[in-house]
């Protein structure tokens, strides 16, 4: 009898140690990801996720052919191995803003594969080095030298950033409403922060371009100067989500 219960005890013990290797780290999920991917038509494209503290963000593009293909982003958690997202917007189906999406995934060194459609993704940052690593709002904008405020609501402006790549949101969550957003890579160093555009969904003609700007972090919040892509001079205050 004791023998018997010992071998119960030993296979609860086994069950219970294998369910915690199965369960996904959250900070080892949070970063940059990269994708090539196709769509039905064969149509090769590129994908890339950044995962932020809460936030997240996918756009799909095909940069040779300066060709924005859709985002979509919103917040997330995660439960052991499922991913549960919460839809803010989506360019390829606007129905689905406000949706709750479950996915399980499965991670194994650098990659990350979605267990239901087989589709695969590779880290390729961490956040590091981590200056303006996170999910961020607009909350002030200069006009004629005047900051103004910009208090939270349903429409949003947001840049999300890993370590090395950054995207711009402009969207309406109770609308639905998709306004643009463009992104790439990026560098800060010595005050400067440059953004190498590699979507634009407004202007394809934009990609390719790098934009120089000087920032710097007060309270928290991110101050963000220098022109626009149109040659415009702003200056912009952005705050972690």
């Amino acid at each position: 009898m004791k023998s018997f219960i010992t071998i119960i005890a030993l296979l609860f013990l086994l069950s219970t140690t294998n369910v915690a290797f199965s369960q996904i780290d959250k900070a080892a999920i949070m970063g940059a990801w990269k994708a090539e991917l196709k769509d039905e038509a064969g149509n090769q494209f590129t994908g890339v996720g950044i995962i932020a503290d809460g936030f997240f963000s996918v756009a799909k593009f095909n940069m040779d052919e300066k060709k924005f293909i859709s985002t979509l982003g919103g917040s997330w958690k995660l439960d052991g191995n499922m991913l549960k997202e919460t839809i803010e917007y989506h360019t390829a189906d606007k129905s689905k803003v406000g949706s709750n999406i479950s996915s399980e995934i499965k991670m194994e060194g650098n990659t990350l594969t979605f267990v239901e459609s087989g589709e695969t993704w590779t880290k390729i940052d961490d956040g590091q080095p981590g200056d303006l690593f996170g999910a961020w709002l607009i909350t002030g904008r200069d006009r004629d030298g005047q900051m103004n405020e910009i208090q939270e609501g349903p429409r949003k402006t947001m840049k999300i950033l890993s370590g090395t790549r950054f995207q711009w949101i402009a969207y309406n969550t109770a609308t639905g409403a998709f306004f643009g957003t463009g992104g790439g890579t990026y560098t800060t160093k010595d005050g400067k922060y440059v953004e190498n555009i590699e979507f634009f969904s407004r202007d394809g003609s934009r990609v390719g371009a790098s934009l120089g700007f000087s920032f710097a972090l007060k309270d928290g919040d991110w101050h963000h100067k220098g022109k626009s892509s149109k040659g415009n001079p702003i200056y912009e205050i952005w705050s972690l989500r």
